[in-house]
């Protein structure tokens, strides 16, 4: 990013991801309230008939389970979490920290959800980029997180921001990734783990 030095996106864990994230993690890394709001904030905003872009995906992908998406593709690390996930269609493993641009055509998606992943991306705003050109005009991104993380990991401008400054920053990169009409949401349920999300969307092309 333009004002942000790359330290920023250092993080103490400098080894290759594909073996921090060779074995599967069959888990949740948010509590059932939060991943309820997840899957609330992708039926207000997913069409049903979208084509699903599931990024940074795992084994479970929190969409609403009544919604008859006819297309679920996930981008993940972990080839058994991927396998295990019922909702996708297909999956690609792809690391989006050494290859950020995506193996699909322009236009090949309506909507997309980056959820609870943000935090460990090194180039955010080259994904977002190269993922704003596989989705079609108006589609909407859904980014969503929590202050949980795995530490080391986790971006080094992430882990010294409170919760206000993850919104700032994920809108931030957003914005510089040419998305449009950004909405910052705070959807956490109360009494455990908090739940925020930011929305953007791929402008018209006369929109630029």
């Amino acid at each position: 990013m333009d004002d942000l030095p790359p330290t920023f996106f250092r993080r103490q864990d400098e080894t290759p991801d594909e073996q921090f994230y060779r074995h599967p993690r069959f888990v949740t890394h948010i509590d059932d309230a939060a991943i309820a709001a997840v899957t609330s904030l992708y039926r207000e905003f997913f069409p049903r008939d979208a084509r699903v872009l599931d990024l940074m995906s795992s084994w479970i992908s929190h969409l609403p389970p009544e919604a008859p998406y006819p297309e679920v593709v996930g981008v993940g690390l972990n080839h058994e979490e991927l396998a295990a996930n019922t909702r996708l269609s297909r999956f690609v493993v792809q690391n989006l920290n050494t290859t950020a641009h995506l193996p699909f055509a322009d236009g090949s998606f309506d909507a997309a959800g980056i959820a609870v992943s943000i935090d460990y991306l090194t180039q955010p705003v080259a994904v977002l980029r190269d993922l704003r050109r596989v989705l079609s005009p108006g589609s909407p991104v859904v980014i969503t997180f929590s202050n949980r993380c795995f530490p080391t990991k986790a971006v080094l401008v992430w882990q010294h921001l409170d919760d206000a400054g993850h919104v700032a920053l994920v809108t931030q990169y957003l914005e510089r990734a040419g998305y449009t009409d950004l909405r910052a949401l705070d959807r956490s349920p109360g009494g455990g783990d908090p739940l925020y999300g930011v929305i953007g969307f791929v402008p018209a092309p006369s929109e630029g």
